[in-house]
């Protein structure tokens, strides 16, 4: 595979849950949301979540998606729900795409910060939010369960100042406006 991975962003929709499942075992084991966890999720309200999917000129018709996020805005802040890629697509910036297009969203809407938890062993997203300018905020003793993992808080402010910086890689990300609910 390349150093670049080209995708385009489109909302997550209930078909897209059955690989969603896939993706979630696969990337958080025990951890993993279920299906119905995400149903719920897609359907609630001041939620938003997206699919990336590769852009293929070669190929016709839907692709499986390689990744998706999700945001919830309380009226505040947005709290990142969830940010998952496919693991045979990690380390082509697909994460940061999803990533800005949460940023993009939570400025949309008005947000003043981007909260989000992030397991303390998680390397590859922890160096992925730090060069977002995400700051560590504390240490949640236990977050995720049952593998007793802590998790930081970590917080972007949302200023003028604060813009992520651009994907780097050619990756693309036209982003819809509308949410995605099933």
């Amino acid at each position: 595979m390349s150093a670049h991975y080209e995708v385009k962003l489109r909302p997550l929709r209930a078909a897209d849950l059955p690989r969603v499942v896939r993706l979630e075992q696969e990337l958080f084991g025990p951890s993993a949301w279920t299906y119905g966890m995400l149903a719920e999720e897609l359907g609630a309200l001041g939620r938003w979540y997206v699919a990336a999917e590769p852009v293929r000129i070669y190929a016709a018709g839907p692709q499986d998606l390689v990744g998706y996020a999700g945001l919830w805005f309380d009226g505040d802040v947005t709290q990142v729900m969830t940010i998952g890629v496919d693991p045979q697509y990690h380390h082509l910036g697909i994460g940061s795409v999803l990533l800005t297009a949460l940023i993009d969203r939570s400025r949309q809407v008005g947000a003043s910060a981007v909260l989000l938890e992030v397991a303390v062993d998680n390397d590859a997203a922890l160096a992925m939010y730090g060069k977002f300018g995400f700051e560590q905020l504390g240490i949640r003793k236990r977050y995720y369960q049952p593998e007793d993992v802590d998790a930081y808080t970590m917080r972007l402010e949302l200023t003028d100042e604060s813009a992520p910086p651009a994907p780097t890689g050619g990756e693309s990300g036209v982003l819809p406006d509308e949410p995605g609910v099933a």
